[in-house]
């Protein structure tokens, strides 16, 4: 069963992150059938901490906010599957470094993930921009220029106030070491609408700090 909602980024080389995604969520993950999975989880980076990483990529040299780690088919009993079978990524992956600031990942996205929902890569993809693009990001939280404590209900409240329609429970907040990583959003599979998350468990922490925008490299 999954237990907590952080899935660890790193750009400083797959293999690490794949060992350390595996670590924390083990329990849940089983190979699967490609489109025999109940909803989408997507997993929005604070991209300030995302890039701070030693060894990130060069596309992390323009400030970002919040960057899309991936979108990952789920499942209710919170299980998900993952690698589902081999199939070629997209032809051009850097069309979608707008949003996933680092080529490695975005092919580690598409093997564990995408290939266990039945579209192209170009396909998947493209639903990725969507799902990215259906969340407005609080204003709060795109224009921080200063390191700021805010306490995960805070920020949970920023997310529910810029998204009205969003029924409450749709949103996670994600961290490590009282420093946010990630805020995730439960979407239905049919259509991307946001629906209340099951099987997931936010933040834990009295407060969290926040790394400004204006700090990434």
């Amino acid at each position: 069963m999954k237990t907590f909602s952080v899935r660890r980024f790193a750009t400083v080389c797959l293999p690490l992150l794949a060992l350390v995604v595996s670590c924390l969520r083990s329990s849940a993950q089983e190979k699967g059938e490609p489109g025999k999975f109940d909803f989408y989880l997507m997993n929005l980076a604070w991209g300030p901490e995302f890039c701070s990483v030693p060894g990130a990529g060069s596309e992390c040299k323009a400030p970002r906010g919040f960057v899309l780690h991936g979108l990952w088919p789920q499942n209710y009993d919170g299980s998900y599957p993952v690698n589902c079978g081999e199939r070629s990524g997209p032809v051009r992956p850097e069309l979608n470094l707008d949003i996933t600031p680092d080529l490695p990942l975005l092919d580690h996205e598409w093997k564990k993930h995408g290939t266990c929902t039945t579209m192209s890569p170009e396909e998947f993809f493209g639903l990725e921009h969507q799902a990215f693009h259906s969340v407005r990001i609080p204003r709060k939280l795109r224009d921080l220029k200063h390191e700021e404590p805010l306490r995960p209900k805070d920020i949970l409240d920023l997310f529910a106030k810029a998204n009205p329609p969003f029924p409450q429970g749709s949103v996670v907040v994600s961290c490590e070491k009282e420093r946010l990583t990630a805020v995730e959003v439960c979407l239905a599979k049919d259509g991307l609408m946001p629906i209340s998350c099951q099987g997931l468990r936010g933040c834990q922490a009295e407060a969290l700090k926040i790394m400004p925008v204006a700090t990434t490299r």
